[in-house]
């Protein structure tokens, strides 16, 4: 296995110190393989798409304005 080391905030390791039993190493292991399967997911989806930036940003801005429609018919 290989060594990495994370940097945190202060007022994280504050947090993190309240909770000893918790093996913080396994926590961030988790995270990144997680993280990290996901992208290989989804790199692989990519590679089979045909889909275009272009036609992703249009389908962004169609998916926006009908979430916004929605959300103005619920005030209403």
């Amino acid at each position: 296995m290989v060594n990495i080391t994370l940097s945190v905030s202060s007022e994280i390791k504050k947090l993190m110190d309240k909770f000893p039993e918790i093996n913080w190493s396994e926590v961030a292991r988790k995270a990144i393989s997680d993280k990290a399967m996901k992208m290989a997911i989804f790199e692989q989806i990519v590679s089979k798409s045909k889909l275009t930036e272009e036609n992703a940003l249009e389908l962004g801005r169609k998916v926006n304005k009908a979430v916004a429609k929605k959300f103005r018919e619920l005030k209403t």
